[in-house]
């Protein structure tokens, strides 16, 4: 029986895969992308979390979601708030642009672009949770919009980072096409390989996420979960600062 062949092989290769985002080995091609991105990934969820359950069913950072629920609004299903989907989407697009922005600053260099982009989206959640901690739920009016603005911009920077920083498997906001891949290039599909170990990567690192935010939100803490989300984004802009100053050839831009 080959190595390949051989019970538990399957199961140590993901579990192989898994570590490599958590801790990229030395020549990675992305380099320490993923973890921090993965990181990222996180923020999203705490920061749904607390969107979707105090902010009237807005999304900042699933857009899919947010066009979709529009058309329960026109709908006059019961919950969904027009305008305030609306702003976000907005607002997400404004900071994608921003994000764009960003990019074209940063000469081509993917530690750099990640820092910077960072430093602005770390910027605008920490205001979202003071804004948050001094206006206090539930928010109405100029209150919902001011942090739907927040909120929006911050994720439609990460956002188009991620797409531009092009990590395979991290966009850190949207799994859709991460879990079709687990399904439709799994053996069972006749693909190649789910690449199982790496994908499930980022679907449990929203998943955690979301629980936490939602968590602290239902026992009355929602401000900390904007709170949590600033301060990793915190660690990881610490984090991104040496390596906004790589010469290793993952950090220029293809």
């Amino acid at each position: 029986m080959s190595a390949t062949q051989q019970p538990g092989h399957g199961v140590r290769q993901h579990l192989d895969a898994a570590m490599r985002v958590l801790a990229p080995r030395p020549g990675d091609p992305h380099g320490p992308l993923p973890p921090l991105l993965l990181g990222l990934t996180v923020a999203t969820g705490l920061v749904d979390a607390f969107s979707y359950l105090l902010l009237g069913h807005v999304l900042v950072a699933n857009m899919t979601g947010n066009v979709v629920f529009l058309g329960f609004a026109i709908g006059d299903a019961p919950g969904f708030v027009w305008w305030a989907l609306l702003l976000a989407l907005a607002a997400f697009l404004a900071g994608a642009v921003l994000g764009g922005r960003i990019r074209a600053r940063c000469a081509a260099h993917r530690g750099r672009h990640l820092y910077g982009a960072v430093r602005v989206e770390v910027t605008l959640i920490a205001a979202a949770w003071v804004t948050a901690l001094v206006l206090r739920g539930p928010y109405h009016d100029w209150s919902l919009a001011l942090l739907i603005v927040l909120l929006g911009l911050g994720l439609g920077v990460q956002n188009a980072t991620a797409r531009a920083l092009a990590v395979p498997d991290l966009t850190t906001t949207v799994l859709t096409l991460t879990l079709a891949g687990i399904a439709s290039d799994s053996a069972a599909a006749g693909g190649s390989g789910s690449k199982l170990g790496r994908r499930v990567m980022p679907v449990l690192a929203m998943l955690a996420g979301g629980a936490i935010g939602a968590a602290l939100v239902v026992h009355g803490h929602g401000a900390i979960a904007l709170g949590l989300a600033a301060g990793l984004l915190a660690v990881i802009t610490l984090v991104a600062r040496p390596v906004s100053r790589s010469s290793e050839p993952w950090a220029v831009t293809s």
